[in-house]
């Protein structure tokens, strides 16, 4: 095992007993925390091919001559003669010996005599346990290490912890129980069991291993799985020390180099750097290549960079090929020094032509990235395709994200994910963030939003931001995944504190338009800033926008302007529009100069705003030809909006000559262009064709996506329409019912009036008092004047199958009067003259007549003058006379007309012909 992979090894440990104390309740006897993930149980089912390996009978012992034979190879081995061993060895497993397997799998491993091969020698030592033997507790033991690390064969870490268990359970010594508690503390294979973990430790460091001990300190020390002992933990320590001391002395440099890391600043012991450059030193000059390269190391991690090169170079050239790795990578630049390209593309070449995937992936990146080299994207491409080919996890990861992206190769999603599932599977965090990210939007892959919810929640949770980033912006979108705004802001806040200036800005954005509940706009503000300060133009752009809308800060157009500008200069394509927005919100007192600015640079959105402010005469003279321009040049640029409203005025005439043909027209160019409400205004101008041909199902067709698109008054004009037959729709009552009651729920009052008027008189709907009384109170308790005058009408009379409620349906009715509205003043005229269901009052009869005549209500009017020529001589006036004699007075001036009739009734004669007419 190479020191990277020991380091990986032991790094993966570290990381499962971190995870694993999440599982302790803080000491040993502590059990599972219920919202932990469980870890695989010990009973899960055995795969068959390995069944042989545990299932036990009476070990077969071997003769005299076999042992010979089996000596005698070993000798052969030992003096050099490896070809004598093989041959004896081969024979003896012809004959299928377990101890030839066992013996024939320690050469492949170390690449005696043969090739070096650890899958090879994984597979030997399987065949040594398909029989009991006396070799079994060591071929499980070093089978079980060889599952648990991935070495030769796949990771199965329940697997390694039977061949573990079975290795103790047999009398393998203390190497052996070491590994198997490492396993028991961290939950690796098995439900964590603290307590049996200690106890095989304590046995492992009596019977002499010294990482027994260091398991313990840790153990005990804090944040560790046992209980914090400072003292206890302390003891283990300097009981290791001791032991790598003795080790150290008999010229053990990898000995030296653990003491080294023991008095280091983030060693077990109190820091003592002397000591540790000391032991430092011994191990370089004891002038074994390993132990110089880890001594390198060493050395550049304290930041002594000098010295560790010398180091790495005497080891690199001494042959260590991961002291090279490591020295391409420091003159990489990797180690914060001065780059040295040409030494680092030198010395990564050379470990990689030896087969060191760590080698030839970092310069494959280098070549890929041109960081520090030239780029040579083919030259990177076939290294990473060296690493991969060697299961090397940061290379599929690396390929997976240069295909899906296409960088300098042409993009293939395809390949990129297999890459992407093949790096997941062989433990790189990147690639499962990246393999999530792609079945989150199914490229590459078709989608699967539930496992890629797991993938980025895994990925994030071993601390990747673009994961957390990816699965906190799903959560908050809600469209792939359901919205969890909470759990958006965790992962946010994850991303963000781990420097990831996109999640700051989308946080930022978050907290200022309130998407997250709870979120502080001042945070918000801060958090945007800090990412626009980094560089990023979206939140230079959201900033612009918040000072200019006073969105979580005072209103502050300069400041406005200032990051608008900014984003402009780093070229964010919403953020000259936003910046016109900024100038037309500037227009002050007639002044719209910065954003008639805007527009003659070529800006549609501010084109479109200074045609529509001619139009309205907002910060300008109005003017209808300066709007059509400016219009008309919006649209030429493409602008929807612009197109919408010009279709808008050719329609109603609004400035313009009416031409409906050009109207719809605009239209047609609006909706072409995705714009919402021109769906609607066009599909109601085709659905009853006023001015050009009528189309009245694709006038009902883009209603109804105007509807969908949230449209209310679309959805009200084809609720409408089905109700009654409009425009040559058919007439469609369940479709109308479903409209206008989706409507009214909604809160649109106007669609519960509709409603509440259909119910009542049995037009469009089935009469059903009941449905109409509940409609129209829901429309009349939102305002609506109209159902307050049909509910109050209803309710003052008794009619249509409402019950009667005099006092209410008055009310109502007065509501509906004040605000206005004609018909119900009428009613009131008439109902106060009388006096059958309110208090008889003429003179209030008379206001209420004479306000509804004002309006032009023709049954107030008439009822004026009714009242009028009865009361002057004409005591038996019919409604023809009326009219006629009320149309000849209206021709003159309606308003003097009116003002006399209402003088006239003033007196006390005229008002009871009135009502006697009205009692008629």
């Amino acid at each position: 095992m190479t020191r990277t992979d020991r380091r990986s090894a032991v790094q993966r440990r570290l990381f499962a007993s971190a995870a694993a104390v999440a599982l302790l309740a803080g000491c040993a006897g502590a059990g599972t925390s219920v919202d932990a993930p469980r870890a695989p149980q010990e009973a899960r089912q055995l795969d068959p091919a390995y069944e042989d390996w545990f299932d036990g009978g009476r070990v077969i012992e071997m003769d005299s001559i076999a042992w010979d034979r089996v000596k005698n190879a070993r000798r052969a081995r030992e003096s050099g003669d490896t070809q004598r061993a093989l041959s004896i060895l081969t024979s003896m497993a012809d004959d299928e010996y377990p101890i030839a397997y066992y013996e024939l799998g320690k050469m492949y491993e170390r690449g005696e005599g043969v090739p070096q091969d650890v899958s090879r020698a994984a597979d030997l030592y399987g065949e040594a346990l398909r029989r009991p033997s006396p070799i079994q507790e060591q071929a499980s033991f070093k089978l079980g290490r060889m599952f648990r690390d991935g070495q030769g064969v796949p990771e199965n870490d329940p697997l390694a912890y039977r061949l573990l268990r079975q290795a103790v359970a047999k009398g393998a010594g203390p190497d052996a129980r070491a590994e198997l508690a490492a396993m028991l503390a961290a939950g690796e294979g098995v439900e964590p069991k603290p307590k049996e973990a200690a106890d095989l430790y304590r046995a492992a460091a009596t019977a002499g291993n010294a990482e027994a001990l260091r398991a313990l300190a840790v153990a005990h020390g804090p944040g560790g799985w046992l209980r914090e002992d400072p003292q206890r933990s302390g003891d283990y320590a300097r009981h290791y020390a001791q032991a790598l001391e003795k080790q150290a002395r008999q010229g053990d440099t990898d000995a030296m180099v653990k003491l080294a890391r023991l008095y280091s600043e983030d060693g077990l012991l109190p820091a003592d750097p002397q000591r540790s450059r000391r032991w430092l030193a011994a191990a370089a000059e004891a002038g074994d290549a390993d132990a110089m390269g880890e001594a390198g190391e060493a050395l550049l991690a304290r930041g002594e960079r000098q010295r560790g090169l010398e180091l790495l170079q005497r080891a690199a050239e001494a042959g260590d090929v991961e002291s090279m790795t490591h020295l391409g990578k420091a003159y990489l630049g990797g180690d914060g020094g001065p780059a040295r390209p040409q030494q680092a593309e030198r010395w990564l070449t050379r470990a990689a032509e030896q087969g060191d995937a760590n080698a030839a992936v970092t310069l494959g990146r280098a070549y890929v990235e041109g960081r520090a080299l030239p780029r040579n994207t083919a030259r990177g491409v076939a290294l990473l395709e060296q690493g991969a080919a060697q299961g090397d996890a940061l290379a599929l990861a690396a390929l997976g994200d240069i295909y899906l992206d296409g960088e300098g190769v042409p993009a293939n999603p395809t390949k990129a994910v297999s890459y992407l599932q093949r790096g997941h599977e062989a433990g790189s965090d990147y690639a499962t963030a990246q393999l999530g990210e792609a079945l989150l939007h199914g490229k590459g892959t078709a989608a699967d939003p539930q496992r890629a919810e797991t993938l980025l929640a895994q990925a994030a949770r071993a601390g990747q931001g673009s994961a957390a980033l990816e699965l906190g912006t799903a959560y908050l979108e809600g469209e792939a995944l359901p919205r969890q705004p909470r759990r958006a802001a965790q992962l946010l806040r994850q991303a963000a504190q781990a420097g990831n200036v996109t999640a700051k800005t989308k946080l930022g954005a978050a907290y200022l338009d309130g998407t997250i509940p709870g979120g502080s706009p001042s945070r918000g503000v801060a958090l945007l800033e800090e990412a626009a300060t980094a560089g990023d133009d979206y939140a230079m752009v959201v900033l612009g926008r918040a000072y200019r809308k006073g969105t979580g800060v005072e209103t502050d157009l300069a400041r406005a302007e200032y990051w608008l500008n900014k984003a402009k200069a780093a070229g964010h394509p919403s953020a000259q529009d936003a910046l016109a927005r900024t100038y037309f919100a500037r227009a002050d007192g007639g002044s719209i100069g910065e954003i008639r600015k805007a527009a003659e640079m070529g800006h549609a959105g501010s084109m479109a705003d200074l045609g529509r402010a001619y139009l309205a005469g907002q910060g300008v003279e109005r003017s209808p030809q300066q709007a059509e321009r400016w219009l008309k040049k919006a649209s030429a640029e493409g602008h929807a909006g612009a197109a919408a409203t010009l279709g808008r005025m050719y329609l109603e005439g609004k400035g313009v000559a009416r031409d409906p043909q050009t109207g719809v027209d605009f239209l047609k160019t609006a909706v072409a262009r995705g714009h919402a409400g021109a769906r609607g205004d066009l599909g109601e101008v085709l659905l009853t064709g006023n001015g050009v041909p009528a189309e009245p199902e694709r006038g009902a067709a883009l209603l109804q996506q105007a509807a969908d698109a949230g449209s209310t008054s679309a959805r009200l004009i084809l609720g409408e329409a089905y109700l009654t037959g409009k425009g040559a729709l058919p007439q469609d009552r369940e479709k109308a019912r479903a409209i206008l009651t989706a409507a009214a729920e909604a809160g649109e009052p106007y669609a519960a009036q509709l409603l509440g008027e259909s119910y009542l008189e049995g037009r469009g709907l089935e009469q059903d008092p009941e449905q109409a009384r509940k409609w129209l109170t829901r429309a009349a308790e939102a305002g609506q004047a109209s159902a307050m005058n049909e509910l109050g009408r209803a309710l003052l009379r008794g009619e249509n199958g409402i019950p009667q409620d005099t006092a209410r349906g008055a009310e109502l009715l007065r509501a509906a009067a004040e605000q206005g509205h004609a018909g119900a003043q009428t009613t009131l005229g008439r109902e106060y003259l009388r006096g059958r269901y309110v208090e008889e009052n003429r003179p209030k009869a008379v206001e209420y007549f004479f306000s509804a005549a004002k309006q032009g209500h023709p049954s107030a009017r008439l009822a004026l003058a009714k009242a009028y020529l009865q009361a002057n001589g004409l005591p038996r006036a019919n409604q023809e006379q009326a009219l006629l004699w009320l149309s000849q007075v209206m021709e003159s001036d309606s308003r003097i007309a009116l003002q006399t009739l209402r003088d006239l009734l003033a007196d006390t004669q005229t008002a009871e012909a009135a009502a006697a007419s009205e009692s008629r």
